[in-house]
């Protein structure tokens, strides 16, 4: 906790965006508490990008592009602000730094408007709570190249694996929507 002040005290804004606002001070699972604000900022998001998109009794597209694009923009964001606090941390990726999770998650939330925003309410619970666990698998499993992306210099590192990982756990989830719709099941 004294590093994390240091880093507060050395770029309070940065490490308060780095944080994920905070939740990356959590004191057990720091990364799982980041993807949950996501997963709340992303039903938010959907929410209020559906109401400015038309009304249509199809997937609606809109929702989709706006927290792709807002998980990018938080991305983007992520880079800019991890890299000053990994330095004031001394660390290349410490646990503290959620903003990653926080745009995984977005990323992760996008498949669930392409096939639930019309279905029963348990099943847009269930395709929620699914684009979650499956961001979270992908965020610490990190198969393949999301892995050899933490390579990459600076904020990049810290940032790209988790984007990559919820583009990965949207793709699944799109894929079981889609599987679903076929069979009739929403």
């Amino acid at each position: 906790m004294s590093d994390a002040r240091r880093a507060f005290a050395a770029n309070p804004f940065a490490a308060f965006l780095a944080t994920g606002f905070g939740s990356g001070l959590s004191p057990v699972v720091p990364g799982t508490v980041g993807s949950l604000v996501g997963l709340a900022i992303g039903w938010g998001l959907s929410r209020w990008f559906a109401t400015i998109h038309i009304h249509i009794h199809v997937a609606s597209v809109g929702p989709v592009v706006g927290l792709l694009m807002s998980g990018l923009f938080v991305g983007l964001v992520g880079v800019a602000v991890s890299g000053p606090v990994c330095r004031a941390l001394g660390s290349e990726d410490p646990g503290c730094i959620v903003i990653d999770e926080v745009a995984g998650q977005l990323m992760a939330c996008a498949a669930v408007p392409l096939f639930w925003p019309y279905s029963s309410g348990l099943a847009e619970a269930c395709a929620w709570i699914g684009s979650f666990v499956l961001f979270r698998f992908f965020d610490i499993v990190k198969p393949g190249p999301i892995r050899s992306s933490q390579e990459l210099p600076g904020g990049w590192g810290v940032v790209v694996d988790d984007v990559l990982g919820g583009l990965a756990a949207a793709a699944v989830l799109a894929g079981i929507g889609w599987l679903a719709a076929r069979a009739g099941w929403i």
